[in-house]
This record gives C-alpha cells, sequence and structure tokens, in this order.
C-alpha cells in the first residue's frame, strides 16, 4: 500500500455487512477484547474495521475504542468536511481517545521544498495554516509533512539548505498553534524512488538545523526497515528528535506477524523508553473481510503481550 492509498482510505465506502450480523459480529469481538489492554497507543485508520464496525466513521472510532485502541491515525482528515470533522472530534473526546497524525502538506511529484521557489513555497505554507486550523477543530498535536521530491538542477547541499528554510517558516507557524511537524523519511527501493527525504539520519540533520520543538521525525518503521534496517539502534540514536512511530511490516506492509519484523521486541523498546506518543497502524490487512480485520486486531494483542 502506498501513501496516494492511505491518503483516500476511509474517504470512499464500502459494503457493510447485514446490521444483525455486524451487530453480532462486533459485540462477540467487544466480548473478547476491552479498553486499556494496551501497553502502547496503537492507532487504526478509517476503513480498518469497515466490516465488523460499518461504514460509518463516528461508528468506527467507537468500534476502535471497543477493542482497546486508544488513538486514531486519520491522513485525509484535513480534507474531510468541518462537521464531520468536528463529529469525530467529539465522539473521541468522549471515548478519552488521542487524535494521530493527518498529512499537513505532502507533494510526490513535485521538489516543493527541495527547490527554493516561491511559489511552491506559498503553496506549503497555505497548507500549514490550513492544517492549524483543522487541528484546532480534532485536537491534533501532530501533522505529517513529506519535503516532495528530488531537485534534479541542484547539487543536494543546496537542496537541503532550501528543506531547512522552508520548514523554518513552516515551524513559526506551528509553534504559535502548540502544533508539531513530524517528517516522514519514505523509502526509495520499494515505494517512493524520487522522494527528497528517505533517511532517519538526514531527517535528524534536518531537525537539528531547523531548531524547532515544532520539527520532529515521524519513525515509520516498514520504510525504515527497507531503507536502512539497523531499526533499534536507528530509534536511539534519533529518539531525540523522534516524536511519533508508524507500524507496517515488511514485505507486504499488513500488520504485525506478517512479514520479517520482530515488532514484539520493537514495541518492547519504545514502551521502556517512556514513549507517551502514538504508534499509527499505517498498513493493509492481510487478509480480507471481517475474518481479516479481527486477524489485525489479534495480531496487536499478541504483540503487545511484552
Amino acid at each position: 500500500m502506498n501513501r496516494r492509498d492511505f491518503l483516500s482510505t476511509g474517504l470512499a465506502a464500502g459494503a457493510a455487512l447485514s446490521a444483525g450480523s455486524l451487530d453480532a459480529r462486533a459485540e462477540d469481538t467487544a466480548a473478547k477484547t476491552g479498553k486499556g489492554r494496551f501497553q502502547l497507543k496503537y492507532a487504526p485508520h478509517f476503513g480498518m474495521f469497515r466490516h465488523l464496525a460499518g461504514d460509518d466513521l463516528v461508528d468506527q472510532v467507537k468500534f476502535m475504542a471497543d477493542q482497546g485502541f486508544t488513538a486514531l491515525e486519520d491522513n485525509g482528515m484535513r480534507r474531510r468536511p468541518v462537521e464531520l470533522q468536528e463529529q469525530i472530534a467529539r465522539e473521541m473526546t468522549r471515548l478519552g481517545m488521542t487524535m494521530g497524525v493527518f498529512v499537513a502538506t505532502a507533494d510526490f511529484g513535485n521538489p516543493t521544498f527541495a527547490s527554493g521557489k516561491a511559489d511552491f513555497a506559498d503553496k506549503v505554507l497555505e497548507d500549514i495554516r490550513d492544517s492549524v486550523e483543522v487541528a484546532k477543530r480534532v485536537n491534533a498535536k501532530w501533522v505529517t509533512v513529506v519535503p516532495g521530491k528530488f531537485d534534479h538542477r541542484l547539487p543536494m547541499g543546496y537542496q537541503t539548505a532550501n528543506v531547512v528554510d522552508l520548514l523554518r517558516r513552516c515551524a513559526e507557524i506551528c509553534e504559535a498553534a502548540s502544533l508539531v511537524m513530524v517528517l516522514e523519511p519514505l523509502n526509495h527501493w520499494a515505494n517512493h524512488p524520487e522522494l527528497f527525504l528517505h533517511q532517519i539520519p538526514q531527517a535528524f540533520q534536518i531537525c537539528r538545523a531547523v531548531d524547532s520543538p515544532s520539527c520532529k521525525i515521524l519513525f515509520d518503521i516498514y520504510h525504515q526497515q527497507i531503507t536502512e534496517g539497523n531499526l533499534i539502534p536507528n530509534i536511539d540514536q534519533a529518539w531525540n528528535e523522534v516524536a511519533y512511530f508508524q507500524i507496517g511490516d515488511n514485505p507486504g506492509r499488513k500488520e504485525p506477524g506478517t512479514g520479517e519484523i520482530h515488532y514484539r521486541n520493537i514495541f518492547r523498546h519504545i514502551h521502556e523508553k517512556g514513549f507517551k506518543g502514538v504508534l499509527g497502524m499505517e498498513h493493509g490487512n492481510s487478509k480480507p473481510g471481517a475474518d481479516g480485520e479481527q486477524a489485525v486486531i489479534d495480531a496487536y494483542v499478541a504483540h503487545d503481550q511484552f
């Protein structure tokens, strides 16, 4: 699954089970689980449990809470109607859930940050200002920033300087709103070969250069397993600049236990370091339908036992 898929996940409706069947299955699932069962704040996304919870997004939030999840991630929140944003936020407040990231600005076709061009910068700053307003409505603390493509016409040093300069301007806006941009390095090998930001050390260097509490790292474990591996040491090296994690096994980008990553050890390590933030479940389901959705829940129950 690529990020473009995630940006639209949950916006398209799917076929639901009949009301009686859905209710029976949901009640059965809830009976096996309970609130407060997880040691970390794993955050599902809309559409992940639509067969068990139905197509209504507020019902999906309720279902997530019933399974013990205490956070929600929604990359596409900024594009949702204001009324729906407010409705989701009210339900999450009632349930005591934490809002994870939504995407503030991401361009997969242009060198929006690296080129230093004023028209790209103006659009990015507009996105950030709009995201501040969305964050206020949905009680979000973090927003994802993807700094666009490489500019093949510029040496890397100039590109990095341009990225830092624009991020400083973005950070000024975010600091005033107590909002944190999280920069996400995305892998070149499997998904995003042209993007500027692709390594954790690179993101660490940029965050240090921006030097703002509103510019931190989103450590996507799936992407970094592909790019550089050495996951736990890299988490330790970058720790002071990491504000958010995302999850996905490799290969396949599905739930923990479907690939090569030893997620129980990684979750234990993050927990032992005292992490109190959100770990977004930015992956697909390895199996279709309601059984596949239950398998995702079961995977997190199993891998949280550390």
